[in-house]
């Protein structure tokens, strides 16, 4: 919205639809285009959104229960693995029918453990999902994240568990369509300024 495009988002919960408008105004002030945000479950994406054709899909779901977000029983984070996944799955089927042809989906994942401690391929499960939609990994990069209070429990949690403390998390890329065809559909990216900025570091 803050650049001139149409944005749609959708959450479960209406108490963070309601920081969303207030965080917009804060960001936005007197911008000409405003996000339209609509309360539900993703699962009936494809009714919420209903002939709605995007150019970019963009989420960063729930990492299974790693963070609890509410008590409604069609929360993500409410069900165990198996479940999760199963609906989860489902999602990403509806999200990827709203997706135009030759256009990019982007999630923000990272792997999470079991209740015994290992992982649970989340990452992996979310690529799968991708891939029985048509819609391919094409690029994946890694968000680091602030070291925080992870330099104090690395010691202590890798000598207890032998666990390591992760500070990343995985940003896939995916394409829905053929890539050849990118050149012809996106614009010539001005990378100079990059360039100018490591030339005179």
């Amino acid at each position: 919205s803050k650049l001139g495009y149409e944005y749609l988002g959708n959450d479960l919960r209406s108490e963070q639809i309601d920081a969303n408008r207030i965080n917009a105004k804060e960001v936005l002030q007197d911008a000409e285009v405003y996000p339209t945000w609509t309360c539900g479950d993703s699962l009936n994406i494809d009714t919420i959104a209903k002939g709605y054709e995007a150019d970019l899909i963009f989420s960063c779901p729930p990492y299974a229960d790693l963070e609890v977000y509410s008590d409604k029983k069609e929360d993500l984070s409410n069900m165990d693995y198996k479940a999760f996944i199963t609906v989860y799955r489902e999602i990403i089927k509806k999200t990827c029918s709203l997706l135009k042809e030759d256009r990019f989906a982007v999630f923000v994942v990272g792997d999470v453990r079991d209740k015994k401690g290992f992982y649970q391929n989340f990452v992996s499960d979310t690529i799968m999902a991708f891939w029985n939609c048509g819609v391919i990994l094409y690029n994946e990069m890694i968000l680091v994240n602030q070291i925080g209070s992870g330099a104090m429990r690395a010691g202590k949690q890798f000598s207890n568990s032998r666990k390591v403390v992760k500070h990343h998390q995985n940003v896939l890329v995916f394409y829905k369509g053929n890539p050849k065809n990118i050149k012809a559909n996106y614009p010539e990216l001005d990378l100079s300024y990059i360039e100018n900025k490591i030339e005179s570091e």
